[in-house]
């Protein structure tokens, strides 16, 4: 069957036009300036849209198990949610599995999570607790054989990895073509800090916040661009970016042409740390937490500017009703993470394109194509090019709406962005030519998603702006 999408603006991110795109086989097979409707069997209207590649957020946690507290979301609620807000493709971090355990048990558990669930594709970041020969020779397999061509390792939590650990670790991964993305906060500070408000009685959120100060995360961040530096320019991604000294940093290595990409999420571009001053604190509580109002406008300097590579969103859902039971009178035991998979796009386009502070193709580059790039999806995902598949989002540049936890589709409890009002909205969202979010009604199904046996990481790199 042959779909015409209609009268839109198509947006890639370096162009806006006028026109039409055919579809068959799940594939776009042509865009013009005009494409005659009675070639198609079915005709979208996309007159007054904006017609863009899907979103794409490489930095979920479905199904997490963080040993004391389990998501709510798995790989159908999950992505369900995403499909309604626009986004087409998922990468998920894969959680902690047992000690010791090699790379292949987490990979095969998570596809037992996904496999008919998922509603839109998907892949997953390998997930490093430990570094030893076996695990570094398992790298080349995950890899080239398992289509996992990034992995994650942490400086923080319970499998947070030393310094010599991870230069061992980034040599191998630059040698097999893999991204190395880190969580970057320094694990000995957050302790240090931890165990003295405790001593102290200072058990309210807001110390959460100030036990892991935008110096831990900074710093964290600099160690970890050096030892990429001296494993021979290990490719290297930051994920969840929280403050401006941080994205100093990573804009040093850029300028001299380290190769170091940065990621942010909404909650770091449009919250405050004035959040744990509420009654409610306690479903603002995330890592890296939410910082001082400055330094959200340092990160939109970053995002108006093309420092900053991708926005995700680091959807991580622990229902509030479970906060309040675990964490009411200390901040220690309260899960940690937000929902918000389903809203990204909408935010980022209202705060961002509706505002004037970034275009619409700056839009696409930050949440499509530059993560395309980046994660070896590109040119199958994250493009309008001919052959790309049909995965694209119908969005309403005038469209008003307010969001409401009660309106969205993820099992949380609560939004963070409840009563938000955005200035642009996804009216539709086809996921290889077939809609699965269409005017305010969810009509994806799960098992449509795929596994996307992803491509090593300069197989697909092109330079990122």
């Amino acid at each position: 069957m042959l779909t015409l999408i209609k009268g839109g603006t198509l947006v890639d991110d370096t162009r806006e036009f006028r026109g039409d795109v055919l579809i068959q086989h799940g594939k776009i097979i042509k865009t013009a300036a005009r494409i005659d409707a009675t070639v198609a069997d079915r005709v979208i209207d996309a007159s007054g849209l904006l017609v863009m590649p899907g979103g794409i957020d490489v930095h979920t946690h479905f199904n997490i198990d963080t040993g004391s507290a389990v998501s709510c979301d798995d790989f159908y609620s999950g992505t369900r949610a995403a499909a309604c807000g626009g986004t087409t493709t998922i990468i998920d971090h894969m959680g902690f599995g047992p000690a010791g355990c090699n790379l292949h048990h987490q990979l095969e558990k998570y596809h037992g999570y996904a496999r008919g669930q998922a509603v839109i594709d998907y892949s997953f970041h390998g997930v490093i607790q430990h570094v030893d020969e076996a695990i570094l020779d398992e790298l080349y397999s995950m890899v080239h054989r398992e289509g996992i061509s990034s992995f994650k390792f942490y400086l923080t939590y319970q499998y947070c990895l030393n310094d010599g650990d991870i230069l061992r670790l980034l040599e191998k991964l630059k040698e097999v073509g893999a991204l190395a993305t880190v969580h970057p906060e320094n694990n000995a500070a957050i302790v240090h800090n931890r165990r003295r408000f405790m001593a102290e009685n200072k058990r309210a959120p807001i110390w959460h916040a100030l036990s892991r100060p935008v110096a831990c995360e900074a710093e964290a961040i600099a160690r970890s661009i050096n030892l990429a530096q001296m494993a021979g320019n290990a490719p290297l991604y930051i994920v969840h970016l929280s403050n401006g000294l941080g994205m100093e940093y990573i804009k040093l290595a850029k300028a001299r042409r380290q190769p170091v990409w940065m990621e942010t999420c909404p909650q770091y571009l449009l919250l405050d740390i004035e959040h744990y001053q509420r009654e409610d604190a306690l479903k603002y509580i995330l890592s890296p937490p939410l910082r001082p109002h400055s330094e959200l406008d340092s990160l939109w300097g970053g995002i108006n500017d093309g420092s900053i590579d991708t926005v995700a969103t680091d959807h991580c859902t622990f229902p509030y009703s479970l906060r309040q039971a675990q964490a009411a009178s200390d901040f220690t035991r309260c899960p940690n993470g937000l929902p918000g998979v389903e809203n990204r796009l909408a935010l980022l386009f209202s705060e961002g394109v509706a505002k004037g502070r970034i275009s619409a193709s700056r839009f696409v580059a930050l949440t499509s194509a530059n993560p395309a790039r980046l994660f070896g999806l590109w040119p199958d995902k994250g493009s309008l090019l001919p052959g790309s598949d049909a995965d694209l989002v119908l969005f309403d540049p005038q469209r008003r709406q307010v969001i409401r936890h009660a309106d969205l589709h993820d099992n949380a409890d609560y939004s963070p962005w409840e009563g938000f009002e955005c200035h642009g909205w996804p009216v539709m969202t086809l996921s290889r030519g077939e809609a699965v979010w269409r005017e305010g009604r969810f009509c994806g199904k799960a098992g449509h998603g795929r596994f996307i046996h992803r491509k090593p990481f300069f197989s697909t790199y092109q330079e990122v702006k």
